[in-house]
Order: C-alpha cells, then structure tokens, then sequence
C-alpha cells in the first residue's frame, strides 16, 4: 500500500511544482487528505484515504499530472497499482508475482551481491541512491578495478 500512497503523493507534489489545476477544485481537499500521511507507516488501506485516491486519479489534473511525469520523479510502477485499485482494495487481497516485482523499496545502507560466473568472483554492490546515503559509497571503492554504473530504462 505504501507504494500506491508514495506515488499519488508525488503526483500531488507535481500538480504544485507543474501549476496544473485538479478537474473538480474540490479534489485538492482530497489531495491534503492524502498527503496528511506519512507513507512509509501505511498497513492498510481504507477509506477515508482509499476513496481520496480513487477519486484523484480519475482526476483530469492528476491525469495529466501522470502524462507528465517525466518533468519529476514518479515510480514506474504508479499506473500499475493505481489502475488496479478494485483488486488491491479487496479485504482477501493477497499480492501477486507481479505486485511484488513491482514494489518499490528504497535501498539504504550498502548491500553486497557475491556471484560467480566462470570461476571469476564477482562482487555487485548496491549502494543507496538517496542523498543522504551517497557519504558512504567512498568505502566501496578501495580496491576497485570495474565499475559498472546500472541505471532504470524507465527512467528515461
């Protein structure tokens, strides 16, 4: 749930940043609702806060907000949730394959993947990308002979 409140609340943002307008001026009562969350402690989803969301994105001002998104940063996966809200909002939901490949969880700290591939050790680490996380990425670098950099093609 916490993805489905991280992106309507980026989108929120955006509508500000972007000066675009809600379709029903009444919406941005709903958009203070929602952003009165703090996302990262959500565990359920219902109303009042499910019905905010519905109805905000079948927003005309939050729909262009979303044809926009490459202007600020959205989740690739916020029209996947966002879209299915009939299935997520049931009291039996269980996530799916795809639900899960699709959440987001921010990295923080540093975490390190050992493989091997043809004997030869390969050591990949994923450093957080957060700002407040970059100050411990030097230590990652003692010893280094390759580096390669992977970045979201959704991103672009």
């Amino acid at each position: 749930f916490q993805n489905i409140f991280m992106a309507m609340q980026s989108m929120i943002k955006a509508m500000d940043m972007l000066k675009i307008s809600y379709g029903q001026g009444e919406h941005s009562e709903l958009a203070d609702l929602v952003m009165s969350i703090d996302y990262e402690t959500v565990t359920t989803f219902e109303d009042p806060y499910l019905n905010a969301i519905k109805t905000l994105w079948d927003d005309a001002g939050i729909q262009e907000c979303y044809d926009r998104r490459r202007e600020y940063q959205l989740t690739d996966s916020a029209k996947y949730y966002l879209s299915d809200l009939a299935r997520i909002e049931q009291a039996d939901y269980l996530p799916t394959e795809q639900d899960i490949l699709r959440a987001r969880v921010p990295t923080t700290g540093i975490l390190e993947y050992p493989f091997d591939l043809d004997g030869i050790v390969f050591r990949m680490v994923d450093v957080g990308g957060q700002r407040s996380e970059r100050r411990k990425w030097i230590h990652c670098f003692e010893n280094v002979t390759s580096i390669i950099f992977l970045v979201a093609l959704s991103e672009y």
